[in-house]
């Protein structure tokens, strides 16, 4: 074995004993259980030169070794491996996101999944609504003078608002049929920002009869589409940060920026920028000091082609990289697929 590889394998052995014991590590352990074949002086001379290269440290005289947010980057960009959830894992997310009942109960049990699979913080954002399209509209007559507009989208938000008619304007059965089959037919399978000019259209070669009650439903629609939605986030699992052992010296820093939405939505959107998959930032790498002993694992869902958010993972920068990456990746899969049907 090479010298440097031996060392990315010292390297390994020591990131993998700390997250399994939350102890530092010293060079006779990891001879006895990683078999590397070479002396524990020649583990020792290697963790020099690994503690030069400020990828472990020494937390204490006498102490073995820890790793450093330099030495979790280069042993995550060397994971080869990623640990495959079981069949029964599978089962069970498959099923528990199944039986949703909507947007908001999927969102919430994505995030109560990861958090349980994970055993740590779990971070998943709203589908982006200027990212997908209106699959349906509906108009009920609710009473002579009130009707109920329903907007539904493509990632199955149901969005509800009442409509008051104007003294002396009515409308039939016939008429709120034409409205309601004009409309869908102008907006849907359209993407938000293409809705108003649909509508505008819509609206200006309309009657002149029920041409404002029209504006008004078609004003109606654009307003509620224009609600930033993608401003929302789901958190599950905070608690598991004060678990025993969780390997986070401050959590107030931590909690606090969990509070921050605005932070965790910037940190999002740039981790989605860093990687077509799934994007890994290791305690000063999320450049918010709030973060330092954290580790943050992401991924996108929704579609490869234009993804309706993103979803991650929250925990200390000792965490079970590998275990993590793998449970992001397959409910981000089966929320894709739950959002896809």
């Amino acid at each position: 074995m090479l010298a440097d590889q031996r060392r990315l394998e010292v390297l390994r052995a020591i990131v993998e004993d700390y997250i399994a014991h939350r102890e530092p590590v010293g060079s006779k352990l990891i001879a006895q259980r990683h078999g590397l074949g070479v002396s524990s002086a020649t583990i020792r001379n290697d963790m020099a030169i690994l503690e030069e290269a400020g990828l472990i440290a020494q937390p204490h005289t006498s102490a073995g070794r820890i790793p450093t947010d330099l030495g979790y980057r280069v042993f995550v960009d060397q994971l080869s491996e990623v640990k495959p959830l079981s069949s029964a894992e599978r089962t069970a997310i498959r099923a528990f996101l199944e039986s949703a009942v909507d947007l908001d109960d999927v969102v919430n049990r994505a995030g109560r999944l990861l958090a349980q699979i994970t055993g740590q913080v779990a971070i998943v954002q709203y589908p982006v609504l200027s990212r997908s399209t209106v699959r349906h509209l509906e108009l009920v007559r609710l009473h002579e003078s009130k009707i109920l507009l329903v907007i539904i989208t493509d990632t199955g938000r149901v969005e509800q608002r009442m409509i008051n008619l104007e003294p002396g304007e009515v409308l039939d059965e016939a008429e709120l049929a034409t409205f309601k089959n004009d409309l869908n037919a102008a907006v849907v399978g359209r993407k938000h920002h293409d809705v108003a000019l649909e509508l505008e259209r819509l609206v200006d070669r309309s009657p002149s009869t029920g041409q404002e009650l029209l504006r008004r439903i078609a004003l109606r629609i654009i307003d509620e589409l224009a609600v930033e939605a993608d401003e929302r986030i789901v958190l599950a699992g905070t608690s598991n940060l004060t678990r025993t052992g969780a390997g986070i010296l401050n959590l107030r820093p931590i909690l606090e920026t969990l509070e921050e939405q605005v932070v965790l939505l910037k940190l999002l959107s740039e981790m989605a920028d860093d990687s077509a998959g799934v994007a890994v930032r290791i305690g000063h790498e999320t450049q918010f000091a709030g973060l330092h002993e954290a580790s943050v694992i992401t991924t996108a869902y929704g579609g490869a082609g234009e993804p309706l958010g993103s979803l991650g993972s929250l925990g200390p920068t000792g965490m079970d990289y590998s275990g993590t990456i793998a449970a992001v990746r397959a409910v981000a899969r089966y929320l894709t697929r739950i959002l896809s049907s």
